[in-house]
């Protein structure tokens, strides 16, 4: 028998060469997600967003959702099962669980959930992981939401969802509010200006109490909305959330906010 040779270390990267090293999976599914995204943006159906794109109705929903944009009753069963069974499960068990106890196909759940390798971002997601489009998609639901149903709760979500927007006084001044969290996690009531001195915050009672006080679209001045600390960067924030009008001369100083989806 002959010698035997001496090892050799395997140089870092070595091994197998890719067939197609210009080929990035990840990378694909982020550019297909994002064309999903801008054409669900211009309220394209489902299937026209898969004409367009060229793929499957049930693979564009799959991205919808993986970039966090779709909702839906059954997806966010689908979601919410799946997850509680995650917790003490692995995957493929928590996918045969969830099909079992909402008598679905395995196929059927896979397709409400987001890609495995894909970069998830849920509705819960921050802000700064989300696309701008995400981020958009998440301020229309927000709002049609509140107007299907106008609860404390579901306007909460509309003010949460605009934080760090920019915004204009009355005389065209720049602002933007910060939501802050409280050490349990959960956002506190209090919305802190960026314009105000030593981080003063506008409490969420005062928005509150002038939204109740809004009587006609055409709201000429701050003070017409009522005398409530923090009124004037309230009404540059309700005239950006297109629920009050303001006078064509203060439209010139505040600009003019884009036309609501119906």
């Amino acid at each position: 028998m002959g010698e035997k040779r001496a090892y050799k270390p395997r140089k870092p990267g070595g091994g197998r060469k890719k067939l197609k090293p210009e080929y990035d999976a990840r990378k694909n599914l982020k550019e297909q997600m994002e064309s999903a995204v801008a054409l669900y943006e211009e309220e394209c159906s489902l299937q026209d967003n898969a004409d367009a794109l060229a793929l499957n109705p049930i693979k564009v929903r799959k991205l919808l959702i993986t970039a966090g944009v779709y909702e839906s009753e059954v997806a966010k069963k689908v979601q919410g099962t799946f997850e509680e069974y995650r917790e003490t499960q692995d995957y493929k068990t928590s996918i045969l669980s969830t099909a079992n106890t909402l008598q679905l196909s395995k196929a059927s759940v896979t397709s409400y959930l987001p890609y495995k390798k894909g970069v998830y971002f849920p509705s819960t997601a921050d802000k700064e992981k989300i696309s701008v489009g995400a981020e958009r998609q998440r301020r229309f639901r927000a709002m049609k939401r509140w107007r299907e149903n106008p609860t404390e709760e579901n306007f909460w979500d509309v003010v949460v969802s605009y934080s760090g927007v920019r915004f204009k006084t009355y005389s065209g001044l720049p602002f933007s509010y910060e939501v802050r969290k409280g050490r349990n996690g959960e956002y506190t009531k209090e919305l802190w200006i960026d314009r105000w001195e030593n981080s003063k915050s506008l409490a969420w009672s005062s928005v509150l109490l002038t939204l109740k006080n809004i009587k006609r679209e055409v709201v000429d001045r701050p003070k017409a909305l009522g005398d409530i600390r923090g009124v004037t960067y309230i009404y540059g924030m309700f005239y950006r959330f297109g629920l009050i009008d303001v006078p064509d001369e203060v439209k010139e100083k505040m600009g003019r906010p884009k036309a609501r989806k119906k």
